[in-house]
């Protein structure tokens, strides 16, 4: 659903991600994994079209994304932040109604399919009960889900996620995984930037860990979080069945 080939990126005139190949498929949800300023977010944005790229090229759905207008592009990827600039009064409904600017033409008023696909985003991300409130007074995860409400609400194939559980308590973060599985059943493509090996190991079917710009493996999850590229990478051992486990369930 969302390749890239040789992509070279470089900033402020140092090479942050060098001939990368990357593959994510409809379906799943994709993994992008490696310690500190190894490139995962600049990766990231690259894939939405949110950076220059020096070399290589990425598609969607078999489209070259270079040859996308913007409004072609924002109907096929959407982009979720690990941080927001929005610290706007808006409703949250208000908030996920823009992500329909690109079915919309000029100033027109939203149609019949515009408030479905908004309900529809509202639902999915659960978020229906927050809709009357104001974005600026939502809790960190709340905000975070109504992000994702607004991705879904372009109704896009791509949807990018920038260490979507980042600051997150655990069932907040259980329920994040949760709805992104959930998701990716329904048919979509999901790529996560993501820290945590176990998380991504326990949630995503397939992940790519890079180093300094280069990919180190790319895979099934259980066969990228080894123990050898692990030591390679993030210089641990990696220790099977030593973590503390969680589940959904219980008093919320």
């Amino acid at each position: 659903m969302i390749e890239a080939r040789d992509l070279t990126v470089t900033r402020d005139g140092r090479k942050v991600l060098d001939r990368v190949a990357f593959h994510a498929a409809a379906g799943e949800v994709t993994s992008i994994l490696g310690p500190n300023g190894a490139g995962k977010s600049t990766l990231l944005a690259a894939l939405a079209g949110l950076l220059p790229i020096e070399a290589g090229e990425v598609s969607i759905g078999g489209a070259r994304l270079g040859e996308l207008t913007a409004m072609q592009r924002a109907r096929r990827v959407a982009y979720v932040p690990q941080r927001t600039e929005l610290r706007s009064a808006l409703q949250v409904e208000t908030v996920v109604s823009h992500g329909r600017y690109a079915h919309q033409a000029g100033l027109g008023r939203p149609g019949p399919a515009d408030l479905e696909a908004v309900e529809d985003a509202l639902r999915k991300a659960d978020v229906l009960e927050l809709r009357g409130r104001r974005f600026d007074h939502l809790s960190t995860g709340e905000q975070r889900r109504v992000l994702l409400a607004r991705a879904l609400a372009t109704q896009a194939e791509v949807i990018l996620l920038d260490e979507p559980t980042a600051a997150l308590d655990v069932r907040h973060a259980l329920e994040l995984h949760a709805l992104l599985e959930a998701l990716a059943d329904d048919g979509l493509c999901l790529v996560a930037v993501l820290h945590g090996l176990d998380a991504a190991r326990r949630h995503t079917r397939r992940a790519t860990l890079i180093d300094r710009g280069v990919v180190v493996a790319a895979g099934p999850s259980d066969e990228v979080i080894a123990p050898d590229f692990v030591r390679a990478v993030y210089g641990v051992e990696l220790v099977e069945d030593a973590a503390l486990g969680f589940r959904l369930g219980g008093p919320a």
